[in-house]
């Protein structure tokens, strides 16, 4: 690191669980961020700050008003980008000493693939059931740690499926691919900071996942905004689960 990075980080460089050794791993490694919305905003504006040294932002969608009331990477200005593009500014405005890549489509399962196995972390930042279980198995896959959050209504839940150790629970046990039931924050809405508290943490455990420090892998958070009130849910891997089953097989 050079003098003005050593500045730039100098507050999180004081932390003993980074220090120098700790920030110059995390210039090193690369991240996935699937999704430029309510949660990809905070994940990809927090750990451009942090130094990341490599994001890839994936999106196929553009910015549209209704997004401003949550999605606060993007802006008035930026209405009708590619959110990729408008998230990659905001970011490279922020820090422009890191790499910031972007893929515009939506990625068939091989193109996934692909891509999760050439980053360090992967965060899923989608709101779709049909990415999620995707993103899981590839992420199952390439032994990979995946970073998951979700956000609808007053409601938000997160944890960390960190594939990098073998017994690990994976999306797919936690919810069954042909009964889950999809609401979106379009017809059931959200209130706006939940995408900010749910993001911000999802971006903590990417940077502990890096770092090597304690994650929520085992653990599923799960918050009441209305009340503020936190549930805990441990998580195990599920003998029925055919993903896990399938990796197992590999």
């Amino acid at each position: 690191m050079d003098d003005t990075q050593l500045l730039r980080y100098s507050r999180q460089i004081l932390l003993p669980e980074v220090d120098i050794s700790g920030q110059e791993r995390l210039l090193a490694s690369k991240v996935l961020i699937i999704g430029m919305g309510g949660l990809g905003a905070p994940v990809t504006l927090y750990l451009a700050a942090a130094g990341v040294g490599q994001l890839t932002l994936v999106d196929f969608d553009t910015v549209d008003l209704s997004n401003l009331q949550r999605q606060v990477i993007h802006t008035t200005a930026t209405i009708g980008q590619p959110k990729v593009v408008s998230a990659a500014q905001a970011a490279r405005a922020l820090n422009p000493d890191i790499q910031i890549h972007t893929i515009q489509k939506k990625l068939e399962y091989h193109e996934l693939l692909s891509v999760v196995t050439s980053h360090d972390a992967v965060v899923d930042c989608s709101d779709n059931f049909p990415t999620r279980f995707a993103l899981n198995l590839a992420c199952k896959t390439a032994s990979k740690p995946l970073i998951s959050g979700a956000v609808i209504r007053l409601e938000g839940q997160i944890t960390t499926f960190d594939f990098r150790q073998p017994h690990s629970a994976c999306y797919r046990c936690l919810y069954d691919e042909n009964g889950t039931q999809e609401d979106t924050c379009s017809t059931t809405g959200i209130l706006a900071p939940l995408a900010g508290i749910i993001g911000s943490m999802q971006a903590a455990e990417t940077l502990k996942t890096l770092l090597d420090l304690p994650t929520l892998n085992g653990r599923l958070l799960l918050l009441d905004a209305k009340q503020m009130h936190w549930r805990e849910m441990r998580l195990t891997q599920d003998p029925s689960c055919p993903v896990c089953a399938l990796n197992l097989q590999n």
